[in-house]
């Protein structure tokens, strides 16, 4: 469903005039239609955890109301796993490496997924800063997962990746899934489990997921919470 500028202000927690100064400068993706402004939730997902604004429990509310059988985050990174030791001189290299390390099942054309992380990526960088950058096809491919993937992956050397800060990347948080609706839902929680300072020291740290999973699965109970006080 397409956002009117209004819904997108309410959802990213600012002022109509803020969200209209992003659109304006460009910063911020949306069509025109009969000369208003339409916004989908991609574009304001990825702007939101690029600009390092948070994400709003309603927004995430929206998205389970529309799919209540969603998967948790901390699922997701169980079976897409934690990797270390990814080697490569540039960003198609390491797109590349993180490729062959996700445990795809063995139909899963890893070829394409590989371009279709470049293509994503020649869209805007997904370099967030502070070193760390989320891969993800722009539109989720079906490649015949059962179930989405997240996988966290630490470089052997950081690599430039044209992140907004202009600092390389050394951590890869690459998201796969089966649908839109689940693509949308994972891109939130990552979003958000990136603002918890917890999460980000424990990345820091190159923790393993034995490590991170709780922390992800707090995050998710602290955002059910916040939810569910403010539905009361």
């Amino acid at each position: 469903m397409q956002l009117t500028t209004r819904d997108a202000a309410r959802l990213l927690g600012v002022s109509d005039s803020t969200l209209h100064r992003w659109l304006k400068s460009g910063e911020l993706h949306a069509t025109r239609v009969n000369d208003q402004y339409r916004l989908n939730r991609i574009d304001l997902l990825e702007f939101a955890a690029a600009r390092n604004v948070p994400i709003s429990a309603e927004l995430l509310a929206e998205l389970e109301t529309e799919a209540p059988e969603l998967p948790s985050l901390a699922d997701a990174l169980r079976a897409g796993g934690v990797h270390r030791g990814l080697a490569g001189a540039d960003k198609a290299a390491i797109l590349r490496a993180v490729v062959e390390r996700l445990p795809l099942p063995r139909p899963a054309d890893r070829d394409l997924l590989h371009r279709v992380l470049l293509a994503r990526e020649a869209l805007g960088s997904t370099g967030l800063g502070n070193g760390i950058a989320i891969p993800h096809a722009r539109n989720p491919i079906v490649l015949r997962i059962p179930k989405p993937e997240v996988a966290v992956c630490y470089l052997d050397q950081p690599v430039e990746f044209g992140a907004i800060d202009g600092k390389p990347v050394h951590t890869l948080v690459t998201l796969v899934s089966p649908s839109t609706r689940v693509h949308l839902h994972l891109l939130a929680l990552v979003a958000a489990a990136l603002h918890d300072p917890s999460v980000l020291a424990r990345l820091e740290a190159r923790a393993g997921a034995e490590e991170l999973v709780p922390e992800i699965a707090r995050v998710e109970a602290a955002i059910a919470a916040q939810r569910a006080g403010g539905a009361r």
